[in-house]
């Protein structure tokens, strides 16, 4: 299945998703409304939560729980990119001016904390204590990988095994949530359970890899951003950190200097040690890795088109180029 079946697949859920955005995003301050639908109606691939349907349809599951799962998933996830854009000075995302660079970054933070308690009052609606379990921890292990990212920066000393521990906590946490709450609003057994939550943690590591790996092998209008963002920010990715392992001492300087002092102006330079090193290469087998993991996880599921369409977003999630 490409993409568009995928989505097609749960076309109706959705489009329910979508609607509850939109009525949960209201507000009586008309900034937050600007602000808000400006930032949800971006272009965003709405992955999380897809992935959260996709779970619980793959699951067996007939309510309408997931919908409300879902639209909180999106919050979180769009609170997170919020805050994101102003700690990372970004002006550039999915192709359009970041929300800070046209309200400012005080109005981004704010909002961003409006989508997060929005999210827990929605929680709260649901009335289900591990879903609350479930969503307030990740979002304090996403505060974590922030926190851990930020220590990161400029430090071109950062170890593989400190990057991973990163990407795990920004990124594949909530992927592991919509995963998991998949399996627990259906009811499921604890072995599904385990299976829903390998999965979509290693399906959110494969496609940080991915973003990672995009920084430096596509241009600026397929990835929506600017290239070498993650080098002006300082932040050594894992195509950086092989790239230094591997390459001459010279090679390795070149790449210390750009990530210390967040400089972009090598990027030609510092692309051409990376491909040179095989750079590409092993941040590529290493998404390829975590996707054959997250496909093995499937193996518990009952045979069902939405089974299927969890085996080919994994695929995607290393073929796509945006």
């Amino acid at each position: 299945m490409d993409i568009q079946s995928i989505y097609s697949l749960i076309k109706d859920d959705m489009a329910a998703v979508d609607s509850m955005i939109q009525s949960r995003l209201q507000s009586d301050v008309v900034l937050i409304n600007q602000l808000g639908h400006y930032i949800i109606n971006s272009g965003g691939k709405r992955l999380r939560p897809a992935l959260a349907i996709l779970c619980a349809r793959a699951c067996g599951y007939q309510g309408d729980h997931h919908i409300n799962l879902a639209t909180i998933i999106e919050f979180i996830h769009t609170a997170t990119l919020l805050h994101d854009d102003v700690v990372d000075n970004s002006d550039m995302r999915r192709g359009r001016e970041t929300a800070n660079n046209l309200w400012g970054n005080e109005a981004s933070v704010l909002v961003g904390d409006f989508l997060y308690t929005r999210s827990f009052e929605m929680m709260v609606e649901m009335d289900s204590m591990r879903l609350m379990k479930v969503l307030s921890h990740t979002t304090n292990v996403i505060a974590e990988g922030e926190v851990l990212q930020l220590l990161n920066c400029n430090d071109a000393d950062t170890t593989e095994a400190r990057y991973l521990e990163v990407i795990h906590h920004k990124t594949a946490k909530l992927f592991e949530a919509a995963g998991l709450l998949g399996a627990v609003i259906s009811n499921s057994n604890l072995e599904i359970e385990q299976a829903m939550t390998s999965y979509a943690m290693h399906l959110g590591s494969a496609f940080q890899l991915v973003d990672d790996l995009l920084d430096y092998s596509e241009s600026s209008e397929t990835i929506g951003k600017n290239i070498g963002d993650d080098l002006a920010e300082g932040k050594p990715t894992l195509p950086l950190i092989f790239a230094m392992q591997h390459g001459t001492h010279q090679q390795a300087l070149v790449i210390r200097e750009a990530i210390e002092k967040g400089q972009r102006d090598k990027i030609n330079d510092i692309i051409d040690i990376i491909e040179s090193t095989g750079a590409i290469d092993y941040t590529a087998k290493a998404a390829a890795n975590e996707v054959a993991q997250a496909k093995l996880a499937l193996a518990v599921l009952a045979d069902s088109p939405y089974k299927q369409a969890l085996a080919s977003l994994a695929d995607f999630s290393i073929s796509r180029k945006f």
